[in-house]
């Protein structure tokens, strides 16, 4: 299918953009359905599942339910607003090349630079959670927590290095060992669960509920972060849209339940945010407690292995385009991968990690400052479909949905708007940096 049908004026400006590589340099395709439909769990099955189930019962009480099943319906437009596009227009720019095709290349970039800038925060929080259950489940120290993050960052660099051929084979491996044990988890939950632990089932009325569900949303993102990978895809058309349903039906599935279980139990009472350590550990004993951390770490890695390789690819994409230094379009002559994005990454995630290791960076702070980039990033991907996928009446209204719900979302952002208007500026100053070095190149 071609694009033009869709946005003739859109890929004309998109094509202004004067290309930094050769026609040599592009990604192999060699990411299947599978890996796909893992690279999709892993990218949204996050830290919220460890702790977001205890936080929303303790919040609403039972009446949590409510939040969660309305979140696990409206998974679905959101997740096929991205992975429609994804089908139709596969690149490593991912939500970047969206917004280009609809809105023109200089806001495309912007949104690229949106999200590229939000994963040097995002992944070591990720890691930082991770490593914080394991070391709670184990009794170990706050600079043991800051090792074993440095350490899943790492990991996730080094499979991000070699490449989806190896990556998504290991991507699909975690994140089957991760739905493993949450199944696990819950059918040993079973005989903990009583009635009576569903009543009063709305002790704190109803706005207990709508704050519930605001803080849900973001344990459902993570779509937009593998249609950056789509140029790899082996079938777009079929990973993109099949993948994006299977994966989108497991996750609601396993957050509800999840859910379900730790109200059934009342996991939450003992400590809200340790609720999945809890549930296992309550028939499991200590063994339980470290396969709680364990499973925690992996679930942390899959998300950072998603986000570095879709970051690198977006860095690698910009380069490409123009709009980002050119050494980030460089690849490995091996590997064919962004080694200059995944080493930028790596140079933030140390900077990152020490900052937190001083103290002067708090895990609070550092979980709000990317909220208000990634959601700005779904909201010009949602408004990139309205447009691209109008003449469709499916993805008309599915992005349709999902815009005026991020756009409600958007608000409890807060102060953390500044992060994105500082990117904005740094991305002015680039650009306008780049156009008086081209006018005076130019005869």
């Amino acid at each position: 299918m071609t694009i033009s049908r869709h946005t003739v004026a859109g890929e004309r400006s998109a094509s202004t953009s004067t290309p930094t590589t050769s026609s040599t340099s592009q990604l192999t395709r060699h990411i299947n359905m599978p890996q796909a439909v893992a690279l999709y769990i892993g990218a949204v099955v996050g830290s919220g599942i460890l702790i977001t189930p205890g936080i929303t019962a303790r919040m609403a009480g039972p009446s949590a339910l409510i939040a969660w099943g309305c979140m696990a319906l409206l998974i679905l437009p959101l997740a096929l607003s991205m992975g429609l596009l994804s089908a139709r227009y596969p690149n490593a720019g991912g939500v970047s090349h969206f917004v280009s095709l609809a809105f023109g290349p200089r806001i495309g970039a912007l949104i690229g630079w949106f999200f590229l800038m939000s994963v040097p925060i995002g992944a070591p929080v990720a890691a930082l959670t991770g490593a914080g259950y394991l070391t709670a489940a184990l009794g170990w120290s706050e600079p043991i927590r800051i090792l074993i993050a440095a350490a899943l960052l790492l990991i996730s660099l080094s499979i991000n290095w070699v490449g989806f051929q190896l990556a998504g084979k290991i991507q699909v491996i975690v994140v089957g060992a991760i739905i493993v044990v949450l199944g696990v988890a819950i059918i040993v939950a079973l005989p903990d669960m009583r009635v009576a632990n569903f009543t009063p089932f709305m002790p704190h009325g109803w706005f207990p509920v709508g704050q519930s569900a605001a803080m849900l949303f973001w344990c459902f993102i993570g779509w937009e972060a593998v249609s950056h990978l789509s140029e790899e895809f082996e079938n777009p058309q079929k990973a993109a849209v099949r993948g994006v349903i299977i994966a989108a039906s497991i996750v609601g599935l396993l957050y509800l339940l999840t859910a379900i279980v730790t109200i059934g139990t009342q996991s939450y009472l003992s400590g809200a945010d340790a609720s999945l350590a809890h549930l296992i550990g309550s028939r499991l004993g200590w063994w339980g407690a470290i396969l709680s951390g364990l499973t925690a770490a992996c679930i942390c890695t899959a998300t950072c292995i998603a986000y570095i390789g879709a970051a690198s690819r977006v860095a690698f994409a910009l380069s490409r385009n123009g709009y980002a230094a050119r050494r980030f379009s460089h690849l490995s002559p091996r590997f064919r991968t962004p080694i200059v994005g995944i080493s930028f990454l790596a140079l933030c995630f140390v900077i990152i990690l020490s900052l937190y290791s001083t103290g002067l960076l708090k895990l609070e702070l550092l979980l709000q400052l990317p909220n208000s980039s990634f959601i700005l990033t779904y909201l010009a991907g949602c408004a990139a479909g309205i447009r691209l996928l109008w003449k469709e009446q499916l993805g008309r209204w599915i992005s349709s949905i999902s815009f005026l719900f991020t756009l409600i979302v958007f608000p409890f952002t807060g102060w953390a708007i500044l992060y994105p208007l500082t990117i904005t500026i740094i991305f002015w100053l680039f650009t306008r940096k780049g156009a008086k070095r081209h006018s005076k190149s130019t005869p």
